[in-house]
């Protein structure tokens, strides 16, 4: 009630006030080289891509800013909150042009930089293959920040096929070995550590409270996305 305005016109005058809505998005986006890896109709990378202009064009929809931060073992660029159409579109192109890193994976810097960056709590989403380890940084940005992790995987990653012998190569060390997948307890062995490590990483994102999805090349990420989402909503 506004008193004066009231006492003024001897009847009660109310204002209404509309809260003010304005999130900040930041995407921290996965480009280390391992992304560059596929065995079905897409590269993980090309996923991952394709997932940012979905979250990016869904943010300034809702009138939020949205700001992108691509990581390998390294921050390889930061693009600061802004709203727009064209804004979003850069994001796109950077992503699209980004050239291959050499590098490998470092979770650390990202995470980090983000808290050193954006003061204001925001929503934030890390899009990566989850090829590597978090440290305590994951803990400090999850009490500041609303932070929900997408994995992107190929199905290759947890299942080992029957092809003989193999020479693999590791897309970030650059390391070959020579794998003979024919035998079937090479295989398991490769799935049974593969899984561990990803298992290991959701535990850690649900201890801290983090909602997280995997999402596999060859499926429609549009429907595990809305799943999470609706998952949130509930929550």
């Amino acid at each position: 009630i506004d008193w004066n305005v009231t006492a003024r016109s001897n009847k009660p005058f109310v204002k209404v006030f509309e809260e003010e809505r304005e999130l900040t998005v930041m995407l921290l986006i996965d480009v280390s080289g391992s992304t560059f890896f596929g065995t079905q109709n897409s590269l993980k990378s090309e996923i991952i891509t394709e997932i940012a202009a979905v979250l990016s064009f869904s943010a300034i929809n809702n009138n939020d800013k949205v700001g992108v931060i691509l990581f390998s073992d390294k921050v390889e660029k930061y693009i600061p909150p802004k709203k727009g159409i064209s804004h979003i579109l850069t994001i796109i192109r950077e992503l699209l042009l980004f050239k291959k890193s050499e590098g490998g994976t470092n979770f650390s810097l990202p995470l980090v930089f983000l808290s050193n960056v954006i003061k204001k709590r925001s929503s934030c989403f890390l899009i990566t293959d989850c090829f590597g380890k978090f440290d305590d940084s994951l803990q400090i940005v999850a009490k500041r920040h609303d932070l929900t992790a997408i994995f992107v995987n190929d199905r290759r990653e947890f299942e080992m096929l029957d092809m003989g012998l193999v020479q693999f190569e590791d897309a970030e060390t650059k390391q070959t070995l020579w794998v003979d997948t024919s035998d079937r307890i090479t295989r398991e062995r490769f799935a049974q550590q593969r899984q561990e490590l990803q298992d290991e990483n959701l535990a850690k994102f649900k201890k801290y409270g983090i909602d997280s999805v995997q999402i596999l090349a060859s499926e429609d990420y549009i429907k595990s996305l809305i799943k999470l989402f609706s998952k949130r909503g509930k929550a």
